[in-house]
C-alpha cells in the first residue's frame, strides 16, 4: 500500500509516497481502508521537528492522527459488525497519511446519516477541540467574544458555536478578505485582519470600549498579547494552538486579572474526548454546525498540503485523499 513517509524532521520536501507491506490487525483493532486523513496543524509542527511524535513514535514515521473510510478488517476479538462499516477515528497518534489505517476497536465512530467521509474526517479533530473549548468558555447570551484564525478549522467552527449560544458580538481574526469572508458567512457579526495595524483599536469600537468577555487563541504569540489586552477584567482566555510559534506567556500581573482555561483542562482525558467526537458528529448530521474543508490533497501532493498550511494559505480543514 501506498503511505506517506516522513524520514526525518524537516521541510515538506521530507514528505514521500512509498510502498509499505499493509497492516495487519492485532487483538482489539481493525484496518480501515482510508477514504481520507485529516491533516492537523501539530504535524506539520511534528515533521518540522518543532514537536516530538506522540506516544513514543520515531522518525521515520506516517504522520496522520485522524482518518475517515471503511473497516475492511478486524482482529479476532472485535465485534464482528464494524465490518463493511464508514467509520471515522483516531489511529493513536501516526499512520494516517495512507491507503490502509490501524485503529483501536474503541476508537470508532459510526459515522451518522446526513454526513459523508470528508466530512467526517474535518469534524474529528477539530470539531471535538472546539465543542470542549466552547463548553469550557461558558459562553452565555449577550457576551462579546473574540476568534483568531477564524477560518480555520477550529476557529470555523467555534464562530459557529459562538453564534448557537447567544453571543451578542462574536469578533473573528483572519489574514485576507477570503478567509473574512468565510467567517462571516459562518456567523462572525465584526471581522478583522490581524496582520493590518490598528485591528485592535476596529474591535474596542466594535464592543465599544467594553472588552472581551471570552477569548479563543490558536495563534498566540503577538496576537495572543494583542487578544489578552482586550480582554475585560474577569474575562476568560482560552489558548489552544501556537500557529504564531508559541503561546503567548501571560504576565502575572495579567494573569491575575482573566482566568485562563487552557484546552489540556478542556478536555479531561480519551472517554471524554470519545463522547465529544460522538456530540460533533451528531450535531453536524443534524445541520447545527457544518465543518468548513478549504482544500483536498492526493496523498502524493501531501508535502504541499504542509506547505500551504504553514503558509497560512489554507481555509478550514485540509484534507489528503489516496
Amino acid at each position: 500500500m501506498r503511505v506517506v513517509l516522513c524520514e526525518r524532521p524537516g521541510p515538506p520536501s521530507v514528505l514521500k509516497v512509498v510502498e509499505q507491506p499493509a497492516p495487519k490487525p492485532s487483538p482489539g483493532q481493525v484496518i480501515v481502508a482510508v477514504a481520507c486523513a485529516a491533516i492537523t496543524f501539530i504535524e506539520t509542527q511534528v515533521r518540522a521537528g518543532m514537536v516530538p511524535p506522540s506516544d513514543g513514535a520515531t522518525f521515520p514515521l506516517v504522520l496522520g492522527n485522524g482518518v475517515a473510510g471503511t473497516v475492511v478488517e478486524i482482529g479476532f476479538d472485535v465485534d464482528p459488525s464494524w465490518l463493511g462499516e464508514k467509520v471515522v477515528t483516531t489511529t493513536g497518534g501516526s499512520g494516517g497519511y495512507a491507503e490502509c489505517a490501524v485503529a483501536w476497536a474503541e476508537d470508532l465512530h459510526r459515522i451518522p446519516a446526513g454526513l459523508d467521509v470528508q466530512q467526517a474526517a474535518a469534524l474529528l479533530a477539530d470539531g471535538r477541540t472546539a465543542l470542549a473549548l466552547s463548553r469550557a468558555a461558558r459562553i452565555q447570551p449577550g457576551d462579546r467574544v473574540l476568534i483568531t484564525a477564524a477560518a480555520g478549522g477550529v476557529g470555523s467552527l467555534l464562530v459557529q458555536l459562538a453564534r448557537a449560544a447567544g453571543a451578542a458580538t462574536v469578533i473573528g481574526l483572519a489574514g485576507g478578505e477570503q478567509k473574512l469572508a468565510l467567517a462571516r458567512s459562518l456567523g462572525a457579526h465584526v471581522t478583522l485582519d490581524y496582520r493590518l495595524p490598528g485591528w485592535q483599536h476596529a474591535a474596542k469600537r466594535a464592543i465599544h470600549n467594553l472588552g472581551v468577555d471570552i477569548a479563543f487563541d490558536g495563534v498566540g504569540g503577538a496576537t495572543g498579547k494583542a487578544v489578552v489586552d482586550l480582554l475585560r477584567p474577569g474575562g476568560r482566555y482560552l489558548p489552544h494552538g501556537m500557529a504564531s510559534g508559541a503561546f503567548y506567556d501571560i504576565p502575572p500581573e495579567k494573569a491575575q486579572e482573566i482566568e485562563t482555561i487552557p484546552l489540556r483542562s478542556a478536555i479531561s482525558g480519551p472517554k471524554e474526548s470519545y463522547v465529544l467526537v460522538e456530540e460533533v458528529l451528531r450535531l453536524a448530521a443534524l445541520g447545527h454546525i457544518r465543518p468548513v474543508i478549504g482544500q483536498i490533497f492526493p496523498l502524493e501532493k501531501a508535502a504541499h498540503a504542509h506547505a500551504a498550511i504553514e503558509a497560512r494559505k489554507t481555509l478550514g480543514k485540509t484534507l489528503l485523499v489516496p
